[in-house]
């Protein structure tokens, strides 16, 4: 599914192993907007939503980000993670901003850890493709969606519905 990703029409190759459901979801370092150290392992026990942008400074992004933030309000059991590689200091613009205070947004601008582990990173551009991945508090991978063409949303009804049988 994921080899047949596009970005402005044309394919793109995405760097990593796809990530499936049923697998162990792997733990991964990023950054906080506030330039500490992210660690997926903080989670462990809760469920969680990886929700993954290209930028926050795109419109798209944008939506996605503040959606999720606002969906986190009604589900205070789950953890929402927007993951981009845009700067932390960028990051902690738009969360002030945008009143991004029920989720956590951090950035895979270092070493693209999460990208790569996820199988998100876009070779080439040291973006990530859009997608959503959903991990239950036992850290298996519950749901992944890998979004064909980037500048697109998500399934974000998909995604709620699917978080409300967990």
């Amino acid at each position: 599914m994921r080899d047949q990703i596009t970005m402005g029409g044309n394919p793109i190759k995405l760097l990593g192993e796809e990530i499936k459901v049923g697998m162990k979801a792997p733990a991964f370092k990023a950054v906080k907007p506030d330039m500490s150290e992210f660690n997926s392992d903080e989670l462990n026990g809760k469920i969680k939503i990886y929700s993954v942008v290209p930028s926050i400074d795109t419109r798209i992004c944008e939506f996605q980000t503040i959606r999720f933030n606002e969906e986190a309000t009604k589900h205070p059991d789950v953890m929402v993670v927007t993951v981009s590689v845009d700067l932390p200091f960028a990051q902690k613009r738009f969360c002030v901003a945008n009143s991004i205070e029920k989720s956590i947004v951090v950035s895979d601008y270092q070493s693209l850890d999460f990208g790569t582990k996820y199988g998100y990173a876009i070779e080439g551009l040291r973006l990530l493709a859009r997608g959503i991945v959903v991990v239950d508090a036992e850290d298996n991978v519950r749901y992944v969606e890998y979004v064909k063409e980037v500048g697109s949303h998500p399934d974000y009804d998909k995604v709620l519905e699917f978080i409300e049988t967990l």
